[in-house]
């Protein structure tokens, strides 16, 4: 009998796995793991990271997941690995013939980073849309803010990923962009109404058979005036599963972040009872991590078949393409890409800071 799966996807400190860990994630089975900044040197150590993670859980269908959009969100940055545009930067090409080009080549080009070590999942696209005022901390992750480009933008890269065996995981559902305020620092309210979402609605509605989603921490007072939408029974069930229509994996954004309130195990408890069908946590703190795996639960029924397509996914090979040849014509149609900047961070800086805290 296989052993049940935790709700959740983790994370975890450094970048190789200590004894605690070991035991702890063998014990906890959880759904997967997801890496940031803190835990990549380079590739041969990713490389060995990524199947330490496998071994030690016991599953080659643990997922592995990185936030890789490319601009500001590229956790395999240079000089290791290739740089890669911003959304907002693939967006604005103009001509559609070349927009489409790049945006393959950009899904194929970050596959087979992917695939060469060990990771099967992105957390990308983002189909938020862009407004005047969307937070800058959203705004160059936007493919725009002509929701038909987005959504075009979207299903191509959804049907690269999915095509070289990386799971993609559209963001963030029901639309985030016209938040004004960073939601690693507190809760966005979107006083608008539904039909004035429908904008924001239309990319993620297009891309409603994408096999994994996250959540926005948002609040929409004309669903639900009391709680975000990660936590939103009502919000997850008439917008997310209802007026879209996603019926995949659906993951919360970080649990961590300061637009939820509550303990981590009230945060996993309430997100869970929502309609997520797992938690995302990203700090990888020892305590953390135990009160997650406590409040979090096994992966339902319904969890699991969503599960059973993404596994699916994660079993196809890289396409045979020349990735040399792809990332010429890639860089032929963006041109310069702005260096990576290591301070931009978000989750890894809220990370600092509550470190920082804890030691006071």
């Amino acid at each position: 009998m296989e052993k049940p799966i935790s709700a959740a996807m983790l994370s975890i400190a450094s970048t190789r796995l200590n004894e605690e860990e070991k035991k702890f994630l063998e014990q906890a089975n959880p759904l997967g793991i997801s890496l940031f900044a803190r835990n990549i040197k380079d590739k041969g150590q990713l490389r060995l990271l990524t199947r330490e993670i496998r071994e030690t859980i016991g599953r080659e269908d643990v997922l592995i997941a990185v936030d890789q959009e490319g601009g500001r969100v590229r956790r395999l940055s240079e000089p290791e690995f290739r740089p890669y545009a911003s959304q907002a930067a693939l967006g604005s090409i103009a001509d559609a013939e070349l927009r489409e080009t790049a945006v393959r080549d950009h899904a194929f080009l970050i596959s087979a980073d992917l695939q060469d070590t060990g990771i099967n999942w992105n957390y990308a696209p983002c189909l938020d849309t862009a407004f005047d005022d969307t937070t800058p901390v959203l705004k160059n992750r936007c493919f725009g803010g002509n929701e038909k480009e987005i959504a075009a933008c979207g299903k191509l890269m959804v049907e690269e990923y999915t095509a070289n065996g990386i799971c993609p995981c559209i963001k963030h559902m029901p639309g985030h962009g016209r938040a004004t305020s960073d939601p690693h620092l507190g809760l966005p309210v979107l006083n608008h109404s539904l039909q004035e979402l429908e904008k924001d609605f239309y990319p993620f509605r297009q891309l409603r058979h994408a096999p994994a989603g996250m959540t926005a921490h948002i609040m929409i007072p004309s669903v639900d005036s009391q709680n975000p939408i990660t936590q939103s029974p009502k919000g997850i069930k008439e917008i997310i599963r209802g007026i879209i229509g996603f019926d995949g994996l659906l993951i919360s954004d970080a649990i961590d972040m300061h637009a939820l309130k509550g303990s981590l195990g009230e945060r996993t408890r309430r997100s869970l009872e929502a309609g997520c069908d797992c938690v995302c946590y990203c700090f990888g703190e020892t305590d953390g991590l135990r009160e997650v795996i406590a409040h979090c639960g096994f992966m339902t029924d319904k969890s699991m078949i969503r599960f059973a397509k993404i596994k699916n996914i994660i079993k196809n090979k890289l396409q045979k393409k020349n990735i040399e040849k792809t990332a010429a014509e890639y860089q032929s149609i963006i041109g310069k890409i702005d260096e990576y900047d290591g301070g931009y961070d978000a989750t890894e800086v809220l990370h600092k800071m509550m470190q920082a805290n804890a030691r006071r």
